[in-house]
C-alpha cells in the first residue's frame, strides 16, 4: 500500500475521523483527486475547531461556577 495513503489513514484515525470520514478521503487519494482530499480536510478541521470552542465554552462555565461556590465557602 502507498506509504502516503498509509500517513494520511493513520492521521485521520489519531485525528478521531469516522470510518466514513476515512473511507472517502482515501477514495480521494487513491483517485488523484487532492483538491476535494483538502476541502475535506479543512472541513473536518473545522468542525474540529468549533468543538474545541465549544469546550472552551463549558470549561469557561464552569470556571464561574467554581468562582461563584468559591464566594459561598469565605
Amino acid at each position: 500500500m502507498d506509504e502516503g495513503l498509509l500517513q494520511l489513514r493513520d492521521g485521520l484515525r489519531v485525528a478521531g475521523c469516522s470510518p466514513e470520514e476515512i473511507a472517502l478521503a482515501e477514495r480521494l487519494f487513491q483517485a488523484g483527486r487532492f483538491a476535494e482530499l483538502k476541502t475535506a480536510l479543512r472541513r473536518r478541521r473545522c468542525a474540529l475547531l468549533e468543538q474545541l470552542h465549544d469546550c472552551g465554552k463549558r470549561i469557561d462555565r464552569m470556571d464561574d461556577l467554581i468562582r461563584q461556590t468559591e464566594r459561598h465557602i469565605r
